[in-house]
C-alpha cells in the first residue's frame, strides 16, 4: 500500500502495523512509503497516494494486492504487469474514502478489510520478501551500534536509534521523533538499507518534477540494523519478480530477527549513511 510521508502528511495512520515498510525518494526529494501488512490490519491506514515506477519491483515478490490513490498510467500497467492485483482509487475500487480532517490530496484514506474482500484466490496468500530466523536461532552479532543515520535527499534526513528498553530501533524524521496518529512511536526491530543507483525516467509529475526511478533489479552495498548491532551486507536481485536477497561478509545468506522491518533506499549518488 502507498504511504504519503510529506510534511502534510504526518502523522501517518495505520503505518506502525506494517510488517514491512519500504522508504523510497521521489520528485522534490520528498519520499514515500510501500507499507506491507502480513500479519496484522489496522482498522484504517492512510493518507493513501500514487504509485512510482520503483513500486513493481518492491512489491512483485508478495504476489498480493497493491492498492493505491493515483499514478501515471505507465506505472499502473507495470504493477499489473509484475503480478500484483491492482487496487485503485482512481478505477473506484471500494475501500479508500476522503477524510474531512485534511485538505487533498492529503486525505484518502483506506479500510483495508475493504480491500480483502476484493482480493481474488491467487493474490490471497503472500510469499514473504525477506529471510526471517526461526525462533531460537542465534543471529549474527555484526558490530554494537546505537544509532543509523541517514541521508535520502536534501529533504530526508531519517535517524534510527536503538532503544534497549523497547528492543527496537526507534525513527526519527530528522531530530523530530516520528510518531503514528495514536501518538506512539514509529519503530522496528530490523533497518535494512540499501544502496541503490537512481535514474530519471523522462516523466514528470502533474507539478512538472522530474520522476527518478529506484533501480532495484541488480546488486549493491547494504546495511543490516538489529538487537543493537550493524552488519554490513550485499543485496542482490535478479529480475523484478525476484526476492531480495542479503549476504553477510561471509558469503551467507543474512537472516532477519521475527518483527517489524523497515527498508530504506538511499541513492548511490547524493545519499549517506552513518553509523553511530
Amino acid at each position: 500500500m502507498k504511504i504519503e510521508n510529506s510534511v502534510d502528511a504526518r502523522p501517518q495512520t495505520g503505518l506502525a502495523a506494517a510488517d514491512m515498510v519500504w522508504e523510497e525518494v521521489v520528485e522534490g526529494g520528498i519520499t514515500r512509503y510501500v507499507a506491507v501488512y502480513h500479519s496484522n490490519l489496522p482498522p484504517e491506514i492512510g493518507p493513501i497516494r500514487s504509485i512510482r515506477p520503483m513500486d513493481p519491483a518492491i512489491a512483485a515478490p508478495l504476489q498480493g494486492l497493491f492498492a493505491f490513490s493515483g499514478g501515471q498510467r505507465a506505472f499502473v500497467d507495470g504493477v499489473a504487469a509484475a503480478g500484483l492485483q491492482v487496487i485503485s482509487n482512481d478505477a473506484g475500487n471500494a475501500g479508500f474514502y476522503r477524510t474531512s480532517s485534511r485538505r487533498a490530496p492529503h486525505n484518502v484514506y483506506a479500510d483495508p478489510q475493504g480491500f480483502l474482500a476484493q482480493a481474488d484466490p491467487a493474490h490471497l496468500a503472500a510469499a514473504p520478501q525477506l529471510d526471517i530466523a526461526p525462533a531460537g536461532e542465534q543471529l549474527t552479532a555484526g558490530t554494537p551500534a546505537g544509532s543509523v543515520q541517514l541521508t535520502l535527499s536534501p529533504f530526508s534526513h531519517p535517524q534510527w536509534s536503538w532503544s534497549q528498553p523497547d528492543g527496537r530501533w526507534l525513527r526519527a524524521e530528522g531530530a523530530t521523533p516520528a510518531v503514528g496518529a495514536d501518538g506512539g512511536r514509529l519503530g522496528a526491530t530490523n533497518v535494512v538499507v540499501l544502496r541503490v543507483d537512481m535514474v530519471d525516467t523522462g516523466t514528470k509529475d502533474p507539478a512538472g518534477n522530474p520522476v527518478p526511478e529506484t533501480v532495484l533489479v541488480g546488486t549493491g552495498e547494504a546495511l543490516v540494523a538489529t538487537g543493537g548491532h550493524t552488519l554490513p551486507a550485499t543485496w542482490s536481485k535478479a529480475a523484478v519478480a525476484d526476492r531480495l536477497i542479503l549476504t553477510g561478509p561471509d558469503g551467507m545468506p543474512v537472516r532477519l530477527a521475527a518483527g517489524t522491518t523497515w527498508v530504506e533506499l538511499v541513492p548511490n549518488r547524493t545519499g549517506a549513511v552513518t553509523v553511530g
